[in-house]
């Protein structure tokens, strides 16, 4: 009898142990300071006071998050608004539940001297195949840029530091870094501080997932935002689990990408100076929807309001 009362004891006093709910997560690429709130989360035991037990998985360039998901191996994905938009438009029925990143990354990169992005009109920029889709035909569309200033962008600062004269796509968390290393000061521009409206690093889900889990995900949403504030005040817990799923990520690149997200307020700005981290709203999203479909990347009919969902995130209040 006193077996039984002493484990009928644990189990009141212990409930969170017998109650984490498993959420896999998927990033968008390897494990870097971009995707810190979360490894701080889990690093720091916020998932596990809210009553999760979160897999943290890394993507890759041969990994495809929004496809994983769809197949039921993932329940949360990282990908970028403009995916979500595009799946939507194939009929996959994908939500978008949160936004980590309040500003998109993209930048382009010029060398000094450059004032004004308009400038850059009739000069050469390297540009990724990809880039076609996503910020290209908003550049062509707002500066009156042309197809014939592209130059192939393989991934590599090192044909811009070669070349005076040429500008390249980049991510203000990274190349810059890599050119600044180089011992060249660059000018960069932040197309999101410039108008370039789509989200980035949204958190994806499945139609089904958020109506049967809709508790989980909520409580997936809130951790990951506290994270987020952690990770921003005091980085060093998020970075070691980082610089453990990928070995390869110095603390010098890991320093800068938190500086840099802090100086352009990526995480912080926007609309979730007021209602909080990894907030949405209906005006960004019909903002992109609208860019896509004059830059004829959209189809008349598609319905962005299909493409992400307030409900989640509404209720998180984790402000900056």
């Amino acid at each position: 009898m006193h077996r039984l009362a002493a484990l009928a004891l644990l189990l009141l006093l212990c409930p969170l142990a017998m109650a984490q709910d498993r959420v896999v997560f998927a990033t968008d690429w390897l494990a870097q300071a971009e995707h810190g709130g979360f490894y701080q989360a889990l690093a720091e035991g916020i998932y596990k006071k809210h009553g999760l037990d979160v897999t943290i998985k890394m993507g890759g360039p041969q990994v495809n998050g929004l496809q994983l998901l769809a197949a039921d191996q993932l329940d949360v994905a990282m990908a970028d608004g403009l995916q979500v938009l595009s799946a939507v438009e194939q009929g996959v029925p994908l939500v978008a539940a949160a936004a980590t990143f309040q500003k998109n990354p993209t930048v382009v990169i010029s060398h000094p001297g450059v004032a004004r992005l308009e400038d850059l009109k009739g000069k050469p920029i390297a540009i990724g195949a990809a880039s076609n889709t996503t910020f290209w035909p908003w550049l062509k569309q707002k500066y009156g840029f042309t197809d014939d200033q592209k130059r192939p962008y393989g991934f590599s600062v090192q044909p811009f530091l070669a070349d005076p004269s040429l500008s390249q796509q980049g991510f203000a968390t990274s190349e810059p870094f890599s050119i600044e290393k180089a011992g060249v000061a660059p000018k960069v521009f932040l197309l999101a501080d410039l108008g370039y409206p789509p989200y980035s690093e949204v958190l994806v889900v499945k139609r089904d997932t958020l109506a049967r889990r809709s508790d989980v995900l909520r409580r997936f949403v809130q951790a990951s935002a506290e994270g987020w504030k952690s990770y921003l005040a005091n980085p060093a817990p998020g970075n070691a689990l980082i610089k453990k799923d990928n070995p390869q990520m110095g603390d010098d690149l890991l320093a800068y990408g938190v500086r840099k997200m802090r100086e352009y307020a990526i995480v912080e700005g926007g609309d979730a100076k007021a209602a909080g981290l990894l907030t949405m709203s209906d005006a960004r999203w019909q903002a992109t929807i609208e860019f896509l479909r004059s830059a004829g990347l959209a189809k008349a009919g598609t319905d962005y309001a299909k493409a992400w969902t307030g409900d989640i995130v509404k209720d998180v209040r984790v402000t900056p």
